[in-house]
This record gives structure tokens, C-alpha cells and sequence, in this order.
């Protein structure tokens, strides 16, 4: 008897295991979820952070004017009356593209005639 009672708490273990390592719930879904989770915590704090400076954004442009200018100036090229435009042109001069006029023609020496 000792011996059937015995032989049915090991099969039940057997069986409760099986169920935990592989059934509905068990921890191959847990892990999933878990990483599932992870990925979705990561994604709202990168977007959270996205709409603060989004909502900054917005509330300066409501609230000065200097950003609606910087912003014209920036995205538009915003040049108000009476200001000079300089545009500087940061590549790098090459060779080819640099043609220097040619030195002038050296004076004779002052008791050569």
C-alpha cells in the first residue's frame, strides 16, 4: 500500500513539473512575458521623454517670441530688414577648385639698363 501511495505522489510530480516547465503559464511564458515587458518599459520611457521636450517645445513657443524667431530663423531663414546675410562656406578648398592669379612679373634691378 505504502508502495501505490508512493508511486502516485511521484507521478503527480512528474506531471505537476511537466506542467510548469512547458504547459499554459509555465516558465518558458513567463520568461516571454518578462522580456516582453522589458522591451515595453524601455519603449514609454523613451517616448515619455520624447513628449516632455515635445511639451517644452510648445510651451515656449506659446510663451516667448524669441523661440518663433529662432525657429523662422533656423528652418526658414528668417532674415529681418536691415540685417546682412553671411553665408560661410566650411568645406575644405581644394587645389583644383583654388586657381591663385600669377605672381607679378619681377622688377629689373635698379643698374641693369
Amino acid at each position: 500500500m505504502l508502495r501505490w501511495v508512493a508511486l502516485i505522489l511521484i507521478v503527480m510530480l512528474v506531471g505537476l513539473q511537466l506542467k510548469l516547465w512547458s504547459g499554459s503559464g509555465g516558465v518558458r511564458e513567463v520568461d516571454t512575458l518578462r522580456t516582453s515587458l522589458k522591451k515595453q518599459t524601455d519603449e514609454n520611457a523613451r517616448l515619455l521623454q520624447r513628449n516632455q521636450a515635445l511639451a517644452a517645445d510648445v510651451l515656449d513657443l506659446k510663451q516667448g517670441e524669441q523661440a518663433v524667431e529662432a525657429r523662422a530663423r533656423n528652418e526658414l531663414g528668417l532674415i529681418k530688414p536691415g540685417e546682412t546675410f553671411y553665408q560661410v562656406d566650411e568645406r575644405p578648398a581644394t587645389a583644383a577648385s583654388v586657381s591663385l592669379p600669377p605672381p607679378p612679373p619681377a622688377a629689373p634691378p635698379a643698374g641693369a639698363q
